[in-house]
């Protein structure tokens, strides 16, 4: 298996494994004593793009890192292909899922090689240490973001763009067949927010599942197949763009008064704010 072929073929086909199945199911969630959300029901279709969506604090990067593992429910469970998520090692969800968190920190002095590098770590261990296929995903992963370049640059001498592409790479390179993104356009002009959006799109239509947190509806209605609407840490609607980007909707969960309209490229729902 090369690099290559694992972003140009179905996952499934690439590595033998099949995109994850993630369901949150009656979950909880809670810092100390805030609680975030309460008795949330999600699931997350193998082989879908699926962008949660919902204003400031309303818990969708509270869900997405207890999907990724990183919070523990305090009531009800996560569960990942069947099977509860704490019970599996974190390297084993590594293998299944990669996590684009909203805020990541380089170690001082690394350099973009270095850390991209860090992607392939699920895939390492004490019989199987740096392969050409692990080099080979890195080199694509740095190709497809547009970071080849940046390669021998530290991490620390990046513009924010620059070193969120570079994070990207670490996650392409990590090859899961599930993508976990919170805010994965941050930093990024206009012009590099669609160019990586398309490349998500591109990669789902590969066979790899994408869920994505984002603000911008529109971004959302027009790449994603299933949107998740929250607000208050409620599940509000969930479905394809043009059942939940409604006006009605968007004044319910934004309090934003809008027209709904058709995008003239994508066919999708476009808003408008009144």
């Amino acid at each position: 298996m090369t690099a290559q072929t694992s972003l140009t073929t179905p996952a499934s086909e690439a590595d033998g494994r099949e995109p994850a199945r993630i369901a949150a199911h009656g979950v909880r969630l809670a810092y100390d004593q805030r609680v975030i959300a309460e008795r949330l029901d999600v699931e997350i279709t193998p082989g879908s793009f699926t962008v949660i969506v919902g204003p400031n604090a309303c818990g969708k990067s509270t869900l997405l890192r207890a999907m990724a593992r990183l919070l523990k429910p305090t009531a009800g469970q996560i569960l990942l292909d069947g099977k509860a998520i704490a019970q599996q090692s974190p390297k084993e969800v590594a293998r299944k899922l990669g996590l684009l968190p909203q805020t990541s920190i380089a170690p001082d002095g690394i350099r973009v090689i270095d850390l991209v590098a860090r992607g392939r770590h699920p895939h390492q261990s004490m019989l199987r240490q740096w392969s050409r296929e692990d080099r080979a995903a890195v080199d694509s992963a740095l190709e497809l973001t547009g970071t080849d370049a940046l390669r021998n640059r530290f991490v620390d001498e990046l513009s924010g763009g620059q070193r969120q592409r570079v994070w990207v790479a670490m996650l392409l390179a990590q090859e899961s067949p599930t993508m976990l993104l919170d805010e994965p356009t941050t930093f990024l002009d206009i012009a590099h927010q669609y160019d990586l959006l398309k490349l998500f799109a591109r990669l789902n239509a590969e066979g790899r599942t994408i869920v994505a947190v984002l603000h911008d509806l529109n971004q959302a209605a027009r790449f994603a197949d299933t949107i998740v609407m929250m607000r208050d840490g409620d599940v509000v609607a969930t479905g394809a763009p043009a059942d939940v980007v409604t006006a009605d909707n968007v004044e319910r969960v934004f309090g934003l008064p809008c027209t709904v309209i058709t995008d003239p490229h994508s066919g999708t729902p476009m808003i408008v704010a009144r």
